[in-house]
């Protein structure tokens, strides 16, 4: 896994970004202005950059273009309110790799965030294609799901949730992981749509594969 430095001044963004990230079993580090954010990107601690533009002490092209003059080569992904043709234009020619704007969903980041950490690597292709735990198995490719070797239908929401629990088997998720991770950071904190959806894949996966840990979330497995 990889470790990420996220600079973004917006509290409420870089902590469902963040939080996002870890639960993919990434290691995050948060800086909240550009100065910050530049000194934590020259350090080589970190694997990729997510960057905002609108940042105080330097904006993102400031950051990007110092990282790039020093002959960083570190991937970054662009986070922006911006998403004119001309910001984005802007971003990618001053060195970004990518470039997202906001409002986003947690899953469109992710899978750019997979993507540019293959290219680093040098590696071609899906990290993983089949994800497979407590006798449930997902083709991500084919987006199908199977209970001891039955098909079973799911949902884009439901397959979604389902994801993050099978890459974290084990592990207990919070509500507030799960539902920016599926439903995005400007989704109702206080709604109970997680605990909705947990009851859908517990009557198609069986009722003792997600067990409720109180007062912390859901398990997997």
């Amino acid at each position: 896994m990889a470790r990420i430095l996220i600079v973004e001044d917006e509290v409420r963004i870089s902590s469902f970004v963040s939080k996002g990230l870890q639960a993919e079993g990434h290691t995050t580090t948060v800086a909240a202005d550009g100065v910050t954010g530049l000194d934590y990107a020259l350090t080589g601690d970190f694997d990729l950059v997510v960057l905002d533009i609108n940042l105080p002490g330097k904006n993102g092209y400031e950051v990007l273009e110092e990282m790039r003059a020093v002959g960083s080569t570190l991937p970054v992904i662009v986070l922006t309110a911006r998403d004119s043709v001309t910001d984005t234009v802007s971003a990618l020619e001053g060195g970004a790799d990518d470039y997202m704007a906001k409002p986003f969903k947690f899953a469109e980041l992710l899978a750019r965030v997979r993507l540019r950490l293959r290219q680093a690597n040098g590696q071609a292709g899906p990290v993983e294609d089949v994800l497979e735990a407590g006798g449930v198995v997902l083709d991500l490719r084919a987006r199908t799901a199977t209970v001891g070797g039955r098909e079973v239908v799911l949902s884009a929401r439901e397959f979604k949730l389902a994801e993050i629990f099978l890459l974290n088997p084990g592990q207990v998720l919070s509500r507030e992981q799960l539902l920016s991770h599926v439903w995005g950071y400007d989704f109702d904190p206080g709604s109970n749509v997680v605990d909705v959806y947990v009851g859908y894949l517990r009557k198609k996966f069986g009722a003792q594969a997600i067990t409720t840990v109180r007062g912390m979330g859901y398990r997997f497995g």
